[in-house]
């Protein structure tokens, strides 16, 4: 049989604008320069950096909480800039826009603030500034007890319940962006003074279980209309609305086979949903500490975990999930957390982050095993260590046994992780095929959609969305 076609790497970086990334402590480290977060020439370097070296996007987590034990902050979290302070990363992109032209940005926003029509207006109006590159990652909520107090709201909503709004969140968006203006309903003639053809233009009326909507959207077509949909959910329901709505979806694999099932799952959803299941790009995290030698690579990791504690991983798995490990008997397993009595957040705050730990067999891991796995990987995915070749090994072995379509990485020293990823990996992926020799030529580098495979700017035709454009009225 003749070779299989060597598969492209989509690669996207995950990053926030507060001191460090992925539930770890490396800000304070010489090798990181993250505290610069709060300057914008720091990502205008990064975001310049990622696109000469063929990056498909930068990818923004964000989110109004912070890590809670006993509905308190911690000192240790303030102490150690432990998920607490960030900036809001969504005014960063036009900037970082005007200064590319090929890479996309992703930016986190929630179902759970915001009415849908705010939050449609604010990412159409990025996908014009951005000329058509920017993605919209759904998340229902994080650190939801924080975040229901800083909000005022009196009780914490339930996790499939977030789920069950954001459906309906994400449904009036598309109608908004979608369904509101026909293609030829923008004339901007100077000539004739005509700027829109009020009979190409049709209401939005939406009256839903949790929102109402009536009129028109005021934010004329941009180049993509709807932005690129990431999801980043791993509970059972966060899987079943990614299959539905996500055109990319991040995971943080534990293990290969654990990996596997859940890409597995998530492309027989889709195909369920009647969509194509190959149209959704399925990502991990992984965190690549590379160096241009192995003992220099295993040196710079040692660097980063001897600064790793129990008292780190448990305060950010406290912020993540309602869930303080430090006071569990470490002999017993995970599943503790149910039993009788226990705190009615657990569950609604963080799912993914408890149920990755869940064993194949059904089983759970002691509270003890759960420390050791958290205490310098925190809420991140793969973990890749040594030289070009090494890292580019590991990461072809990833993608072909878990068929992902590539990875978003984390960096443990940022911006110098993305630095040497970008100076020694890149051109070992490219001499491997796995990235296009010249990103200036790459294929698709026109929207964030096409970059990551669609043919058009616009949402497919197998996408929820694509039912709210409207017929054409006739001329």
């Amino acid at each position: 049989m003749p070779d299989q076609p060597v598969r492209t790497m989509h690669l996207g970086v995950f990053e926030v604008a507060s001191p460090q990334v992925g539930g770890t402590l490396s800000w304070s480290h010489p090798y990181s320069d993250s505290v610069r977060h709060r300057e914008q020439q720091h990502w205008i370097d990064v975001a310049q950096l990622l696109e000469a070296a063929g990056f498909d996007f930068l990818f923004f987590a964000d989110g109004y909480g912070y890590p809670s034990v006993g509905g308190d902050l911690p000192e240790a979290a303030a102490r150690g800039g432990l998920n607490f302070t960030g900036l809001d990363p969504m005014l960063l992109i036009p900037t970082l826009a005007h200064h590319t032209s090929r890479l996309g940005f992703v930016v986190t926003s929630s179902t759970g603030i915001d009415h849908p029509v705010a939050m449609a207006r604010r990412f159409a109006t990025l996908d014009h500034l951005t000329g058509g590159r920017i993605g919209w990652n759904i998340v229902t909520g994080a650190s939801q007890d924080t975040v229901a107090g800083l909000f005022g709201h009196t009780e914490l909503t339930q996790h499939d319940t977030r789920y069950e709004i954001a459906e309906e969140y994400v449904d009036l968006c598309l109608q908004l962006w979608e369904g509101c203006w026909e293609d030829e309903a923008l004339v901007q003639d100077k000539e004739s003074g005509v700027f829109a053809d009020r009979s190409r233009l049709h209401r939005v009326e939406h009256v839903g279980k949790h929102f109402r909507s009536s009129g028109f959207f005021t934010v004329v077509p941009s180049p993509q209309r709807t932005p690129v949909l990431f999801q980043a959910g791993t509970s059972t329901r966060g899987r079943e609305f990614a299959a539905g709505q996500a055109e990319c979806v991040f995971l943080q694999g534990t293990t290969l086979p654990h990996a596997a099932a859940n890409v597995a799952d998530i492309r027989a959803r889709a195909a369920a949903h009647g969509r194509d299941p190959r149209s959704v790009k399925v990502l991990v995290g992984a965190t690549v500490t590379v160096a241009a030698t192995h003992d220099e690579a295993i040196a710079r990791r040692e660097g980063f975990l001897a600064m790793q504690t129990d008292e780190v991983a448990s305060v950010i798995y406290a912020g993540n999930t309602g869930v303080d490990l430090s006071v569990l008997d470490p002999d017993r397993p995970l599943s503790q957390i149910f039993e009788g009595g226990a705190d009615a957040r657990i569950g609604q705050m963080g799912q993914s982050n408890i149920d990755r730990f869940k064993r194949p067999d059904g089983s759970w891991p002691l509270v003890r095993d759960v420390l050791d796995e958290l205490r310098g990987r925190g809420t991140r995915g793969f973990t890749v260590v040594g030289d070009p070749v090494e890292v580019a090994d590991q990461l072809e072995e990833i993608m072909d046994v878990t068929d992902v379509d590539g990875f978003l990485l984390e960096a443990i020293f940022s911006p110098s992780d993305h630095e040497l990823f970008c100076e020694l990996v890149v051109p070992e992926l490219r001499r491997r095929g796995r990235l296009p020799a010249d990103p200036d030529r790459a294929p698709g580098s026109g929207s964030l959609r096409e970059r990551l495979g669609a043919d058009s700017p616009r949402v497919r035709a197998d996408h929820p969305g694509a039912r709210y454009v409207p017929v054409p009225t006739p001329a």
